[in-house]
Order: structure tokens, then sequence, then C-alpha cells
């Protein structure tokens, strides 16, 4: 399609199929795909469209919904609907209807990409272990971990900044307050929170594939105190603010200087291409942070064990995610005494004290991580097992060059583009006995799970999380073991 006919800005009434990968539903136009946000499969909408680019699909937004599907709700946040932030894809859903959304996505992916047809079911995360994971009982923390655990109970670029309401509920304005607990456990979860400054110091959220901020902080996400006096504070124009809540309840937030942008182009010419990537490369770069609140070293808890990370360093946002997975790892891995073990991708080694409490003295855990303050934070943690191996090195590099015994068990909880073909390649010649493998985006997880099946490795068991609630991403866990005939050593 040229430039002259493009649809944006037009509005089509459109049916709703299914959802697909990223927070919206598909649907057809005029024998064009239209990825459609704010609305769920089997509604009738007027759709706007906010991109074309022109080829066979573009992008649109649900500004009207004309017959309202069952599992439609008032929306629990209100900064994320047409023509706002990218932080609550699906708030106007049910929780129920949410994780189904959610389960369709990853066995598209699994059956597109790795061939494998299987049933998918998303499971909410509750903090019924809340003790295990907040120290102080008096904190804000563990009081509403204390309420989340009535629901139901079982056991990121992630791209979500988010707010807090003023009022400091955590609640949009006349959201129903005598809400179900598995409803509730879409609010004030979300211990790390990543905000932007716009030229007028004010802090907020990004538009949805866009840079521009929105200075709105009522988004539910964030737990209860994150956001207090943030909305009404002035910070440094250009700047981005992290803001941690950790285990003992305490805050702390860190300015980060803006990025120095170079290499700026003409909009709409290969130099807006280049001013982008520049812009990308100057986010990523080293920049001063100065500490407003707290220490900006956060303590966490997982299974009894202390750990003291930065506040802008990774840790799981779910405030009972880490203890979630780590329970999940501990049961599939089952790694003997005197086994080896390898924990890739490790930051500060959570897997690998769980695999290091089942090798015991007489084995021995590789925990391999890029990140230099990572791997400090673990060796801190950590020094009670001395049979934990710190490894500052890219996993890529590490595991081709490994030339040691066959480890018994793998895990490996990669970034968000996954392993892989050279580290899967390489694992399997390892021989793992096992591989548990983490994957926060369907997409790359389900491509990985296809490179393991082509290289001789089966998935035996999988788990999925709603580990971001009311959102679209969905965290994954699959058990791999040998195909059968496969040796499962060097």
């Amino acid at each position: 399609m040229s430039s002259g006919n493009s649809w944006a800005g037009r509005v089509f009434e459109v049916r709703l199929g299914p959802p697909g990968h990223g927070g919206f539903c598909v649907a057809r136009h005029e024998g064009r795909v239209l990825f459609v946000r704010h609305g769920l499969p089997g509604e009738l909408v007027r759709a706007e469209v906010t991109e074309d680019r022109g080829g066979s699909f573009c992008r649109a937004e649900a500004v009207e919904i004309l017959e309202a599907s069952p599992d439609r709700v008032p929306a629990t946040c209100p900064v994320s609907g047409p023509g706002g932030a990218g932080c609550c894809d699906f708030s106007f859903a049910t929780p129920a209807a949410q994780r189904a959304l959610k389960a369709a996505v990853v066995s598209e992916q699994l059956r597109r990409l790795a061939g494998w047809e299987t049933e998918i079911e998303v499971e909410p995360i509750a903090d019924v272990a809340s003790a295990r994971v907040f120290r102080r009982a008096g904190s804000p923390l563990s009081q509403g971990a204390a309420m989340a655990s009535r629901g139901r109970s079982i056991r990121g670029d992630d791209g979500l900044d988010a707010g807090r309401s003023r009022t400091g509920s955590g609640l949009a304005e006349g959201a129903d307050t005598g809400r179900s607990a598995d409803t509730a456990a879409e609010i004030g979860w979300r211990t790390r929170v990543r905000l932007a400054v716009d030229d007028a110091g004010r802090a907020g959220v990004h538009r949805y594939r866009s840079t521009d901020v929105i200075a709105d902080l009522r988004c539910p996400q964030p737990v209860a105190g994150a956001m207090t006096g943030i909305g009404e504070s002035r910070w440094t124009p250009g700047a981005e603010l992290v803001i941690a809540v950790d285990g003992d309840g305490h805050r702390h937030i860190v300015e980060i200087a803006p990025p120095a942008e170079s290499g700026r182009g003409r909009p709409g010419q290969r130099g807006d291409r280049r001013h982008t990537a520049a812009r990308r490369a100057a986010v990523h770069s080293a920049r001063e942070q100065r500490v407003v609140e707290g220490t900006g070293r956060a303590v966490q808890y997982v299974a009894g064990r202390r750990w003291e990370v930065a506040a802008t360093g990774f840790w799981q946002p779910h405030r009972a995610a880490a203890l979630c997975y780590s329970d999940v790892i501990a049961d599939w891995s089952d790694a003997g005494d005197g086994a080896v073990a390898w924990d890739l991708y490790a930051g500060a080694g959570v897997f690998a004290a769980r695999l290091a409490e089942q090798v015991g003295p007489s084995g021995a855990v590789a925990a391999v991580e890029s990140s230099r303050p990572a791997v400090a934070d673990g060796v801190a943690a950590l020094r009670d097992l001395p049979w934990i191996e710190p490894i500052t090195a890219r996993v890529e590099r590490w595991v081709a060059e490994y030339g040691g015994a066959a480890p018994e068990v793998v895990v490996l909880d990669p970034p968000r583009t996954g392993a892989g073909k050279d580290v899967i390649a390489a694992l399997a010649a390892a021989g793992p006995a096992r591989i548990v493998h983490v994957g926060c985006d369907p997409a790359a997880f389900a491509r990985d799970v296809g490179l393991y099946r082509e290289a001789g490795y089966r998935p035996a068991r999988m788990r999925a999380f709603d580990a971001f609630p009311a959102t679209h991403h969905v965290e994954c866990l699959a058990l791999l073991e040998p195909a059968s005939g496969r040796s499962g050593a060097r």
C-alpha cells in the first residue's frame, strides 16, 4: 500500500479474532490484518488505526466497544487505554480471561515455532509463602502479601514502566474495592519500577510505542507506598527514576542521568533511524546515578537466604516470582549428591543456591553471569556455599569452551531474546541429563524449545506463570530431557 493510501487515523468496524503475541487481537478488514489493542476475542469494536507502514498489516486501538465480551470488566488501570501507556494491556479483562489469552499465545507460539502441540495453563503467582519473601512482618509489603495470599494458591526491556495512584490506595479512581482476591492479585505486585522524566521534570510512563512521557502515576502495579510523593516531586528533565521496595520494606529511589544523544536525523528519513539507534545506545550506556532515597542497595529474601543487590540491577519485579521459580527449579532439577550443575545467566545466584543445596559440598555448581556487579552480589550472598564457582563470562563463550565433567542438570534463565542456536547446540553437546529453561518471551521461548528438540532433547514438563498480571507478559519454564536413544552424557 502506498503512503498516499495510508489507513492511519481511519476508523473501521471490525470483529476481533484470536489474541496475538504482544497484547492485541487479530482482525481483518478489506484483505488486510489489523493488530487491535484494548479488545477481546469475539468483540465487535470500532478500531482506529494508529500505525500503517504499508504491507499486509497495521496497528489499531479499539476506541469503542460495540459488542462486549462477557470477560470484559471495568479497567483497573486508567493510564493504559487508547492513546495511553503500554503498562496494562489486559486490565479490562477478568484475571481468568487474561490467563486464557496468554495460554493461547504460548500454545500458538509453541505449535508454530517448536512444532509442539500441548495444552497450556497459565497459573497465577500467589503470595502464600510471603514470610519467605518479606522479612519484616510490619512492612507494607508483608501486609499486602498476606492479603494476596487469600487468593488462589500455587507454588523484562520488560518494558513495563508503571506508576502508582497519588491517593496511595493503588486503585484507579472508581475501582471496585470489593474485588475478589483473585482480581486483587493484579494490584500491588510490582516491587521495581522504572519511570521516565519529561521536560518539565515530572515523572511518568512512556506512551505506547512512543518516547512521549505521560505524567500520570495511577497504574496499580506497584506495591503499596512505592509511588508516594513521586508525582509531586520534580526531577532532572530527561532522566530516569528507578524505584525499588525491598524485602525489608525499605524504598530506594535512584535517579539516572539523561543519556547523551548524538546523530540526530531528519524525521522520516534514514537519519531518523540512525537517531533512534543512537538514542537506544545512549540509553544503555553507563550513566551517572544519584541515590535520592534509601541506600541504593535492595535487600531480598528467597527461601530463607538473604541477598543485597543494586536497586538498579536485575531482580524479578513480581514480589513472589523469584521464590516461585526457585521452588519449581528445585523440584525439577533433582540434582544428586556430588553432582555437577550449571546455573547459566545466573545473576546473583538465586537458582545456584538451590542447586548447591542439592549437590552438597561434594558437588560443584558453576554460576555463569556476564554482569560483574551481579556476580559480586552473588559472591557475598553465597559465601557459605564454597562449592558454587562464580564465573564472570558470556554464557555462549563459556559453554562453547567448557571441557570439564558433564553436568547432571543445567538451569538457564536467558534475557528476553532467549538462548539461541549456538548456546543450545553447545549445551546439548555437553549432554546434561536435565535442562530447566526459563523464558519471559513466548516467541523466543518457543524458538528455543524447537532448537532443543532439533538437538535431541524433548520437553518433559512445562509450567507458565502470570508473573505480570494485567499485561500480556508471561513467564514459561520447561524441563527438557534427552530423547530416547541419547546417552545424556558427553
